[in-house]
């Protein structure tokens, strides 16, 4: 089995992304002339102000967001953002598989669109791994998978995605706790499969992007802190570096990449709660890195 959709990749554009994107952060920053310290501020990725509602405590509305056009040629053979609906343990953090959502898909989505010649569908997707539509979607993304619990029939269903083309990226998950959690899951899925820490060399690394080191973006609350790790998630914290674990097929293809002590997706949902925050971690950290791992997903 394949995947029934063909996605348009013809590279990035022209000029250097880096550019393009220091000209959005500009722009980002000029269209607040209001904002003040210490103010809890959001605003949607194309600049729209939302004084005090920086925490996810509101409606949100498609209308804060960008939205755009696909155009006819391509309706059928755009890049979209694939996030699973999963089950998590009884007792454990809620319906995790909301963390982040739809903030962080909406506005990475605008992102890939802005500074790559992707055609990006604007909405995402929300589908199960049992979803007959799944062969639809060649990149899924899970995140706040802490508590996650596959069916038989998920790790089935997600065995055949990977191993037929398809890449899953991991999100948001801390500590020894949570990294024995989802390694035990994963051997659902692989069970004669081990993870690979990838190294800085990688290129996974340096496709779009040069990564000078190794991601870690903590949630905005935690950096309100003073740290860069969430110690929130339970269990012990380990070492609390950034870990890319990676599953290979018998190819050596990533099919499944894993980012263990990281909130890549709060930088992206995040965007415009402050612009330190942004600054700090989405610009350098969160979307770069999303473009590479997503670069290298649709073009390995």
């Amino acid at each position: 089995m394949g995947f029934a959709r063909r996605i348009v990749f013809a590279g990035l554009i022209g000029l250097p992304t880096t550019i393009a994107f220091c000209q959005a952060v500009v722009q980002w920053q000029q269209r607040d002339p209001n904002h003040s310290q210490g103010q809890q501020n959001s605003r949607g990725p194309g600049g729209t102000f939302f004084p005090g509602q920086g925490f996810r405590d509101r409606a949100v509305n498609r209308s804060d967001f960008p939205i755009w056009k696909i155009e006819a040629p391509f309706e059928a053979d755009v890049f979209t953002f694939a996030r699973i609906k999963y089950t998590s343990l009884p007792g454990g953090r809620g319906n995790r598989w909301q963390n982040d959502f739809p903030d962080s898909d909406w506005n990475f989505s605008y992102r890939l669109q802005e500074l790559t010649s992707l055609k990006v569908d604007p909405n995402g997707k929300v589908l199960e791994l049992t979803d007959p539509d799944l062969f639809n979607y060649p990149f899924l993304f899970m995140n706040g998978v802490g508590s996650l619990e596959f069916s038989p029939d998920e790790a089935n269903a997600l065995r055949q995605h990977l191993l037929n083309g398809g890449f899953l990226m991991v999100d948001d998950f801390w500590g020894e706790e949570e990294w024995a959690r989802m390694k035990e899951q994963m051997k659902m899925v692989f069970p004669n499969r081990e993870p690979v820490d990838l190294p800085l060399s990688h290129k996974l690394f340096h496709i779009v992007y040069v990564m000078k080191l190794k991601a870690q973006v903590p949630d905005i609350r935690t950096w309100r802190t003073g740290s860069t790790f969430e110690t929130n998630h339970g269990g012990s914290p380990g070492d609390k570096l950034p870990h890319f674990q990676a599953y290979h097929d018998d190819n050596d293809r990533i099919v499944a990449l894993l980012c263990h002590n990281n909130d890549l997706g709060d930088g992206w949902e995040r965007e415009g709660a402050e612009p330190d925050y942004f600054e700090t971690f989405s610009v350098p950290f969160s979307y770069p890195m999303g473009i590479n791992i997503i670069t290298y997903a649709m073009t390995n």
